[in-house]
């Protein structure tokens, strides 16, 4: 083994290696909490250390870490991961600060980050199904961090049956393709599929891996988890909807070469992905707390990345992967500032979007989006996917109704359009960046995805004009169109006495008295 080798070695495993360390250290009560942050914060940096090595190094993974495949793209997951877990910490060791439990909460944030790391990692099924339910497992910890509140308790419970059926798919998925191709090995299932493409034992492995996605990815109907999981300290959100939720993307775009030739786990991806999306979206307009809004954006983003890998547009579904992850990230660490500029805002009151720039967004965005790739150079991506990414940015434009002049009106329109310009040239660099995904965009599913956009847009406009004509529609919406309901009954029949210690004064999810307790918004 040369020496580029020995140092890819050395920086891709000292991600799981130093956050597994990490995540044994609180075991030693001699240790003051306050130097375990300092710790953390110091492994965090040899951990970042590590991985820039690796991506410098630049050696081939299989060749030299045996199960493991330490990809580019995987290298800069683990990268995003590992520097949005360093903030989260620090963020932590302040937000906690006098809180009895942060030994316990410091092991577990810093166990989920060593799984994520080694699910990043994974060229065979084995480590990736290990991986996976260890993140989960150490997450059910932080979710349930206050073993007071009924909520946290009973999301924590819907996502234990989620995860539980989600093994049980990778786990068939697993051996189905085991059995096709000789070998648990990812990459000898690509040289397989490759050479003989995929048999219907792979389809369905296909498929159980599609449901195992959708169901860790907390896509309608079973996203009721990603929601009342706001009980949990604002770190361990931000932790979740950054980088834990986000895994069900990675997964899919690692498995691209099997999904290229799988129709049916395609279909799937399409129908779950557009209709999350959709649904998702026109909910979060209804929520009044600023987390719970949060959380349905996350569920439409996760459903939307969905649909952009059943299209077979694995570049996109990267960069919105590390996009989403930034945003989200920040979004819920600065979500006590967001309260606040909000509150001010209803105070100097707020200006509702001029009906011209509503129904104009389409006809500037939609021709932009579609340019803007043949402008920077690159390959222009298909018409329909560029009409959809056209709608869904055309909200960059809306601009405020003018109150005094026409001047302040044409700032706020030039400022639109320079953003959507910006996004575009973004995501049109990014599609020819090599990041080792296979890109195999079907022409009859995006019309499918263009005409749930469009759909989409149009409902977003029409509250926006005419907010009490959807007066039952936004009944229905604010409650989530009850898709979460069965999924809630069923969570408290399956393993009712499977709940954290009740606490003397707090009803328990699985009582009548529970149904007394209000529903966060």
């Amino acid at each position: 083994m040369d020496h580029g080798s020995v140092l890819f070695c050395a920086g891709a495993l000292a991600p799981a290696t130093s956050m597994l360390l990490a995540s044994l250290l609180p075991g030693l009560s001699s240790v003051p909490t306050a130097m375990l942050w300092r710790t953390f914060g110091i492994l965090s940096g040899v951990a970042l250390a590590g991985i820039c090595v690796a991506l410098c190094a630049g050696a081939p993974a299989h060749d030299v870490l045996p199960m493991l495949d330490a990809s580019r793209l995987g290298l800069v997951v683990a990268l995003l991961v590992q520097l949005l877990g360093g903030v989260i910490g620090g963020f932590s060791a302040r937000y906690l600060e006098g809180e009895p439990g942060q030994r316990r909460y410091l092991a577990a944030l810093a166990a989920v980050l060593a799984a994520v790391h080694l699910l990043l990692m994974a060229d065979h099924w084995a480590i990736l199904i290990v991986a996976w339910a260890l993140a989960g497992a150490a997450l059910q910890y932080l979710l349930c961090f206050y073993p007071d509140r009924p909520f946290a308790l009973l999301a924590a419970h819907k996502k234990r049956i989620a995860d539980r059926a989600a093994d049980l798919l990778l786990i068939g998925a697993g051996v189905l393709a085991w059995t096709e191709t000789g070998s648990g090995s990812l990459s000898d299932l690509w040289a397989h599929v490759g050479r003989e493409g995929v048999s219907p034992s792979l389809q369905i492995s296909a498929g159980c891996l599609v449901l195992a996605v959708i169901l860790r990815t907390a896509l309608l109907p079973v996203n009721g988890w990603l929601i009342q999981v706001m009980e949990a300290p604002t770190p361990v959100s931000a932790l979740l909807h950054a980088g834990v939720v986000n895994l069900g993307g990675f997964v899919l775009i690692r498995f691209a070469p099997l999904l290229e030739h799988a129709t049916v786990a395609r279909g799937l991806l399409i129908a779950f992905g557009l209709g999350t999306a959709v649904l998702a979206g026109l909910v979060m307009l209804t929520r009044i707390s600023i987390k719970v809004r949060l959380a349905w954006s996350t569920t439409a983003q996760m459903g939307f990345m969905v649909l952009e890998c059943g299209l077979g547009l694995y570049t996109f579904a990267a960069l919105h992967l590390i996009g989403h992850s930034l945003y989200k990230a920040h979004a819920f660490l600065s979500a006590s500032m967001a309260v606040r500029q909000t509150r001010l805002q209803e105070m100097r009151g707020s200006m509702s979007p001029a009906p011209i720039s509503l129904l104009l967004a389409p006809a500037f965005a939609v021709p932009a989006v579609m340019s803007v790739p043949l402008v920077t150079g690159g390959t222009s991506w298909p018409w329909w996917w560029g009409a959809t990414l056209g709608l869904a940015w055309a909200p960059v434009l809306w601009t405020p109704a003018p109150r005094a002049d026409i001047r302040r009106f044409c700032l706020h329109a030039l400022s639109g359009l320079l953003t959507l310009l910006a996004l575009t040239s973004l995501a049109a660099l990014a599609h020819n960046v090599p990041l080792g995904t296979l890109d195999t965009p079907d022409a009859a599913l995006g019309v499918v995805a263009l005409q749930g956009m469009a759909a989409m847009y149009v409902c977003l406009v029409v509250l926006q004009l005419r907010p009490q004509a959807l007066r039952s529609w936004r009944r229905w919406s604010y409650a989530g169109f009850y898709v979460d309901e069965l999924y809630t009954r069923m969570a408290m029949r399956c393993w009712p006495t499977r709940w954290a210690p009740a606490t003397p004064g707090v009803p328990r999810p699985d009582t009548p008295s529970f149904g007394k307790v209000a529903t966060p918004n």
